[in-house]
């Protein structure tokens, strides 16, 4: 029997390694994968929402909040980002071109019914809570995503 599944570690909160985090992921997805997406660290703030949450927090958990983007309209880019203005370019270039953007590509993810897990170690590390992310996901540590891995025929980190 053939093993159908994908998943995909996304460290980086880079907006051009999100979007190709989501496009294998929606692709793999549209062919008929059970496809897992496993966010850590930097790539948790892809699925922070936007507006802000107000919630007890630390000190340094509050400096982390602050300093982090916060979801996927304020991601900058990996290479030539310059102060944001590199990742202005890209949207505005993706939209004059019709291409589907990170947002849209979320709510496609869910759509297809890709499994979204935030990690949770991550997320102490970080001083992020459950309340400051996208509705829809799954919380789990590193072995979840193992046990997950170790049954896929496709492993991606990005």
């Amino acid at each position: 029997m053939e093993n159908n599944k994908s998943t995909l570690v996304v460290f980086s909160g880079d907006l051009d390694k999100a979007i190709a985090s989501f496009i294998i992921a929606t692709g793999s997805a549209a062919m008929g994968n059970q496809v897992t997406m496993f966010f850590t660290f930097w790539g948790l703030n892809i699925l922070r929402k936007e507006q802000y949450v107000p919630l007890q927090k630390s000190f340094m958990d509050k400096m982390f909040a602050k300093m982090l983007p916060r979801g996927p309209e304020k991601l900058g880019i990996s290479k030539m980002n310059f102060g944001g203005l590199g990742a202005k370019m890209m949207k505005y270039t993706m939209k004059k071109k019709n291409i589907t953007t990170l947002k849209e590509l979320i709510e496609m993810a869910k759509e297809l019914d890709i499994k979204m897990v935030a990690c949770t170690m991550s997320m102490d590390v970080l001083g992020i809570k459950k309340e400051e992310l996208i509705d829809g996901l799954e919380y789990a540590g590193v072995a979840s995503y193992l046990a997950e891995a170790n049954e896929a025929n496709i492993n991606l980190f990005i």
